[in-house]
């Protein structure tokens, strides 16, 4: 039978041939990848879809906001129970439940009806964002966790596989951040649903028929304290990652769209210049490993290294608030602009994170640790959702990026109790 296209070449001794030890891991990882492109594509395009859609109805930001919260809120607990099963079931399983969770909430939405009143409307749109919420964490766990199984022990090789993963993702989201705006004004709220629907279920028909089903599997913690008894490293990426992305959304989700077209683009500008900036903030991560300066034990550099990062960023964010309360001019471009560099520090920030989680996760259970991380990622940005709708209704602009300044202060504080040595990231009990 020919070799597939992405076996390596064998490997020949006195007892025969035998295929490339990384063979699997490297099919594996492409087609998780692969499968998770193609969520994270129709995932970006859903939040510009129902952001723009109900700011052209009159909805005002906090209830925007409000649209949202559901989602990143099922997250939390979605990524806690999504690590854990998939320890338990396999990671494929995780992933088609995922997609087919996502479809199931796309439909809903499809369903929602103009004739319905302003307050069912909300309810319908919260309670199917939240289902799309719970799809998105499982997805994204299961995702995560198979790259710890399939990168091997290299600490160069899993940074440069989480890297790819991470930047890649993200530029599929900002190129369904684009995707949305574009169908909104083309197709329609309903019809864009539908579409992205049926994308879906060609990805989950490829999971189905192609990824490992028990890969992934092991044995699953037995109680909530056992879930819960991280060691020291996770627990303190843990709690930076909840201020590092609530400070990205307290301005992303609601302040930066809404401003931009307040101020006069449309749909397709609003969509593009979000999908730009995602795309290169993608694109920025998967550079990382060139940027940050590699150690052999994968945490004695890289360690100094994001707290470097999170103070150079926290100060993006201060200065430009500054410039936004002063009301310089040509000021959607110094947003544009401002917003740009920021993207940059954030992106190896996010990345040296995501490596980091990897390095202080156990091999056996890291679905679990995974998903202990990705619910404190998801609490920050419930958080920064919330502050978004909030601080850009009570000061506009500039108090959403001062909120940002502020948890990113925060997240620089705790990367300096950040464990550098293997030793020190005992359990915690």
């Amino acid at each position: 039978m020919p070799a597939a296209w992405w076996t390596w070449p064998a490997t020949c001794t006195s007892r025969g041939c035998e295929a490339h030890p990384m063979n699997a891991g490297t099919r594996n990882y492409a087609l998780v990848t692969a499968s998770y492109w193609g969520f994270t594509l129709t995932d970006g395009a859903l939040r510009m879809l129902v952001l723009l859609h109900f700011y052209q109805l009159g909805y005002s930001p906090f209830t925007l906001a409000f649209l949202f919260l559901l989602y990143e809120a099922a997250g939390v607990v979605a990524n806690l129970i999504g690590g854990w099963l998939a320890t338990r079931f396999g990671i494929a399983r995780m992933l088609a439940v995922g997609l087919a969770t996502q479809i199931t909430g796309f439909l809903l939405l499809s369903a929602l009806s103009p004739t319905w009143t302003a307050a069912a409307s909300v309810a319908w749109v919260v309670m199917a964002q939240g289902i799309c919420g719970v799809a998105k964490d499982l997805t994204k766990t299961a995702s995560k966790s198979a790259i710890k199984l399939t990168a091997g022990e290299a600490s160069g090789q899993l940074f440069k596989w989480v890297a790819f993963f991470t930047g890649s993702k993200n530029a599929m989201k900002g190129v369904g951040f684009f995707l949305g705006g574009v169908l909104l004004q083309s197709l329609g709220f309903q019809h864009s649903l539908w579409l992205m629907a049926a994308l879906l279920a060609v990805v989950f028909v490829g999971v189905v028929a192609f990824v490992p089903p028990l890969m992934g599997k092991s044995k699953a913690s037995k109680s909530a304290r056992e879930l819960f008894a991280k060691n020291r490293g996770i627990n303190l990426l843990a709690a930076a990652r909840v201020a590092l992305f609530g400070a990205r959304d307290v301005w992303f989700v609601v302040g930066v769209p809404v401003f931009l077209y307040a101020s006069g683009w449309n749909f397709t500008m609003v969509g593009s210049f979000l999908a730009a900036w995602t795309i290169g903030y993608g694109a920025v991560q998967a550079l990382a490993p060139q940027i940050v300066r590699r150690s052999d034990d994968g945490l004695s550099h890289e360690v100094p290294a994001a707290r470097w990062w999170s103070a150079a960023l926290a100060a993006v964010p201060l200065v430009l608030a500054a410039l936004v309360a002063a009301e310089v001019p040509q000021l959607e471009w110094v947003v544009v602009g401002g917003l740009a560099v920021f993207g940059f520090a954030f992106a190896i920030n996010s990345s040296v994170h995501s490596y980091l989680v990897l390095a202080y996760a156990g091999s056996e259970k890291a679905a679990e640790d995974v998903g202990f991380y990705y619910a404190a990622n998801a609490l920050g940005r419930f958080f920064g959702t919330l502050m978004s709708g909030l601080l850009y209704q009570w000061g506009g602009l500039s108090w959403s990026l001062a909120g940002s300044a502020a948890m990113l202060l925060a997240c620089w504080a705790v990367t300096l109790a950040l464990p550098t040595s293997t030793h020190q990231t005992a359990p915690a009990h």
